[in-house]
Order: C-alpha cells, then structure tokens, then sequence
C-alpha cells in the first residue's frame, strides 16, 4: 500500500538500525554490557542502534523533537513534533540470546502519537499505522483485532515487574484474577510486540504498569488503527504519561479491564 513520506523514513531506519542489531545478536556472547539499574540493562549494541536512528529521523526532519531510551529528550525547532524511539525493545531477552526484541519509533504531533513503526528484524515484521490508515504488516496485510468474546478462549500478554519493582503485587494480583478466567497469559519480555501482536489478534489483550513513553507510543498508534480499546490501568489516566495501558478488542475491553481493575 502506499505510505506516507514520515512512514518511509521511520520504516528505513528501523531496518537500518535492525540490521545492526541482528550482526550483534549473533554475537551476543561478547558484547560488552553495563548495568543501568536492576534488570536494565544497556549494551554497545542499543547504542550503536540508537545512533543509527537518530542519524536518519533527525537527518530526515531535523527541526522534529527528540524522545529516546538512552539519548533522553532534545526539544526540536517544531514544538508540535517529536520522534519517540525505542532502539531496543527487549533488551534483556537480546543479551541472553533470546530472539524476541524490536526497533519501536513513534511521531507525535501535539501531544498525540499519529504514526508508529515496529520492526522485529529476526522475523522480518514490519509493523506499522499511520492515524487515519489503517494498520498493517508489511506492505499488504491490514490488520485487525482479534474478534473473540468470551475470556475462556483470550490469550492475553503482560509484563513481569523483576525484583525490587513497587507493582509486583500489583501484578500479582492481577494474574490471580485472570489466569483462571481465560485461556493463558503469556509473558515475553517486549511490550512493543506485545502490542503490535494485540493488533495483529494474535493476543486478545494486553495489560502492563510501569512502562516509559518509548516502550509504549508506538504501538498504541498501531493498536488504536487496528480497531482496539486502550485505556491506563487506572481509568482515565494518560497513557503515555502514566506508564500503563489495557488494551483488547471492543467485545472484551470492559470484561478484561474490570478484572484488571479487580471491580
């Protein structure tokens, strides 16, 4: 399908910045790691992708803001735009050799995020919406949703806080409440995919707390333009800004989020 000038650009730097990545996940064993802070972890090659990205997003629109993981925010010329990027989503699963971890880049236009990309190099997935477009895998798959509506059958995604995090029992909670309501939950250690995967109705939902601007605003766009329900764990928040989001398709947003909820 044809995209639009903004979407080319994010989709040719994640491939840009995935192929990086898949030279040093093949050689994951020697990468030199520092710790951030407990399990976060930042290697060469996040950063290496990260700069790769800023390379072609800000070469490409240089008056556009700046979000990112490692980089921290620049304001742009343009006040109303600004590049949202995630180099490496799933680093940890990265460094132990796991091969489940993506390249997430959003653009937000005054305050709203109007375009997403998720690239996941090892599968070849590109995942991607624009507001108003629809969303889509690769150049012809539109996605949607899944269309199920009963919670025995859902398969749902989360993300397990590690140790020492405020909301573990928080989560702990909710998982008592869902596990026994519905088909599984599954815990892949890449909220991005988690995402895009809800869009593709691949998981029937997806809940998290705790989460940062980048691990979140590109899939949103792609969620929202596959025809799914996003609201913060608590009701009326913002997602972006709060760190936490619910999503499922129409049919079981309130069923799923009142569990969440613990109403």
């Amino acid at each position: 399908m044809p995209v639009s000038a903004n979407i080319n650009i994010m989709m040719k730097a994640a491939r840009k910045a995935g192929r990086s990545l898949t030279k040093d996940f093949g050689e994951v064993e020697n990468l030199q790691v520092s710790m951030k802070g407990p399990g976060d972890f930042v290697s060469r090659a996040d950063l290496r992708a990260e700069e790769i990205l800023r390379e072609e997003l800000r070469g490409a629109r240089p008056t556009y803001g700046w979000l990112a993981e490692e980089g921290g925010f620049e304001a742009g010329e343009d006040p109303t735009r600004r590049w949202i990027v995630d180099p490496l989503d799933g680093t940890t699963n990265f460094l132990h050799g796991l091969p489940h971890w993506a390249v997430s880049i959003a653009l937000e236009h005054k305050g709203r995020i109007v375009a997403g990309v998720i690239f996941d190099p090892l599968k070849n997935e590109m995942f991607f919406a624009e507001k108003g477009q629809g969303a889509w895998l690769g150049d012809y798959k539109r996605l949607r949703v899944s269309g199920r509506h009963r919670m025995i059958e859902c398969v749902f995604a989360t993300g397990l806080p590690f140790g020492g995090r405020a909301d573990l029992p928080d989560t702990l909670h909710d998982l008592a409440r869902v596990l026994p309501a519905c088909a599984g939950v599954r815990r892949w250690g890449s909220a991005a995919l988690d995402l895009a995967y809800v869009a593709a109705g691949r998981y029937d939902g997806f809940w998290e707390r705790g989460l940062n601007p980048w691990d979140l605003a590109a899939g949103l766009a792609i969620v929202q333009e596959a025809g799914g329900m996003v609201e913060t764990v608590e009701k009326d928040g913002h997602i972006i800004e709060d760190g936490s989001v619910i999503c499922a398709n129409e049919a079981m947003f309130d069923t799923f989020a009142k569990l969440i909820r613990g109403g």
